[in-house]
Order: structure tokens, then sequence, then C-alpha cells
């Protein structure tokens, strides 16, 4: 069977190889068998191939985050899920984009039957939004929310819930163009990045207190961010695409008690419930259903294609995932 391995550090696009790998075996007690389908290329996989995400992995090493898939096989003790589900795997070890693999059964949720892009699209992005909005900041309806990267998954993502859950967004982008398609999925204001964003945001909300900041850029950005909230406020930082250390003004921490938070949703995931992540996964299974949140895909690529869709993920200025579809059906 086909898995996706690198032996070395550097852009996914030079570094990733497809390999042929043993069958895994029968599902052992709490196991399932699982087959990829598809599997989304998000930030953190590139990061991973380049030693930049968490902790670098040892080489030779394999990837793959979040995936969707069906359950070919079961384990002993295994009920609450069965062969032919379609279920989203969360692969903590990052070992994730190979044909078939063992998975453990605990935390899984059969999924409806629906479009298997739309539907991988939820295994890290949406939840990653939808937590940062529900963990931090302790936010009611008719507060503001700011965040930098909007046009990002997460980012498209987040516009969407905070629209549902009747939050005001701005969103702060790093290129002019953007502003059309953002306000398409609920956005009040886009802004382009810059040193004066602070007067900006004010000018914008009309000098309203914003809570919380989302920030996926660090370095820079993230002092930006911090200077918009409100005395009390919290900046929340879950990317580094800048690949720079996170930055905030010391006036901020001390004098206005803003706070500097890190959000991981892989840690998340380790640590939450099998209650808690089906609860997680059916509240975003219903807002997809509903129509209330859309995922935009820029492309969909065979996995025979590996290296043109690593290339085309890490390309700037997209406005949508790129994905990998491992089988036909």
């Amino acid at each position: 069977m086909k898995a996706i391995r690198f032996a070395r550090f550097g852009r996914a696009s030079e570094v990733a190889e497809l390999v042929e790998l043993p069958e895994p075996g029968a599902p052992g007690l709490g196991q399932v068998l699982f087959e990829l389908d598809v599997s989304p290329i998000n930030p953190s996989d590139l990061l991973h191939f380049a030693g930049r995400y968490g902790t670098p992995p040892e080489l030779p090493s394999y990837a793959g985050g979040g995936v969707l898939g069906r359950i070919l096989a079961v384990g002993e003790g295994v009920a609450h899920v069965k062969p032919g589900n379609r279920v989203i795997v969360n692969n903590a070890d990052r070992a994730g984009w190979r044909e078939r693999r063992l998975c453990t059964a605990e935390g899984l949720l059969a999924l409806p039957e629906a479009d298997p892009v739309a539907l991988a699209l939820l295994a890290a992005n949406p939840p990653t939004a939808l937590l940062m909005l529900e963990l931090f900041g302790r936010l009611q309806p008719g507060d503001w929310v700011i965040q930098n990267s909007a046009n990002s998954s997460v980012g498209v993502s987040l516009i969407q819930i905070a629209r549902g859950k009747g939050l005001r967004t701005v969103n702060v982008v790093r290129r002019p163009g953007l502003e059309d398609a953002l306000r398409g999925y609920g956005a009040d204001f886009v802004l382009v990045d810059g040193p004066d964003l602070k007067a900006r945001v004010a000018e914008a909300t009309g000098g309203a207190a914003i809570k919380l900041a989302i920030d996926a850029v660090a370095g820079e950005a993230t002092r930006r961010l911090a200077a918009c909230v409100a005395e009390g406020g919290t900046v929340v930082n879950y990317g580094l695409l800048s690949g720079k250390p996170c930055e905030a003004d010391a006036a901020d921490i001390l004098f206005r008690d803003v706070t500097l938070r890190g959000f991981w949703y892989s840690k998340w995931r380790s640590r939450a419930s099998p209650e808690n992540v089906r609860a997680l996964f059916a509240g975003l299974v219903a807002m997809l259903n509903a129509g209330t949140l859309r995922i935009p895909v820029e492309a969909v690529y065979p996995v025979a294609q590996l290296g043109e869709a690593l290339a085309h993920a890490e390309r700037e200025g997209r406005l949508g995932k790129v994905v990998l579809r491992w089988t036909n059906h």
C-alpha cells in the first residue's frame, strides 16, 4: 500500500515521496482498520515536512494529520462504529497519509453520507476555529473578534462560526482583493495588515472594545493584534506563518492586562474525552448540512500527483484548500 514519507527536511514538494508499505493486518481490541479517502493539505503539514511543527520527527518520517476515510473492519470491543462508516481520523503522530491504517476506535464519529471533500475539511481547521471562539474571551453575542490570515481555511471557518454565534469580526489579510470573497462568508470588516492597523480598526468599528484576537502569523503581526484588543483582552496564537516568534508590546501586557495564549488543536484532541470529540464533530457536521459552514476548495489532486498538489498548497495568495484524493468513492 502507498504512504507518504520524507527523509530530509525542506519544502514539502521537494522532499515528499510516495513509498510502498506492508498492509497493516487485522484490527485488535478497540481498534479499526481504516481506509484513507481524502487528506487536506494544511499549513501544519507543510511545516512538518520542514521540521518546524512541534518537535521535529526523527528521519525518515511519515506525514499527514487529520484525514477522512472509511472503516473496513472493527476489532473486538468496538460497537459505536462499524464497517462502511465514514470517519475523520486525527493522527497525532502525523503519519496518517497512508492508504490503510490501524487506528484506535475511541473518539471516532460515524459521519453522514455527504461530499467527502467537504467532510474531510472538518478534520482540523473548523474545529480549531470553533474551539478558539469557545475557549477564550468569554464571548457573548454582539462581541467583536479580530483575526489575521482571515482568508485561510481557519479564518473563513471562524468568520462563519462567529456569525452563527452572533459575533462580529474584523478580518485582517496580507494583500488587497479579498474583501468581496470574505464578505460573502459574513465578514463585517476586511482590512489589509500594516503599521497603522490599530487606527484603521478603531475607525472601522467605531472604537468598539475587541475582546479576542486570533493570530496565525506570529512575529510583528501578533504585536499589531495585541494593540487592537481592549484592556483585559486576549490574543490567541495558533500558527507561525511568518516563521518568527510572537511579539508583544510590554505596555500592552503590563498596563492593559492583555494576555497572550497559544492553542494547538492536536493537544486539545489528545486530551479531550470521546464524548467531547463526538459533540464537537456533530456540531460541525450540523453546520455543514445546514449550509452555515462552507469551506473553500481550490483544487483536488489524485495522490499520484503528490508533487503538484504540494507545490500548489505552498503557493501564496490562495483562497481555498488543496486536498489529496486517495480513492474514487
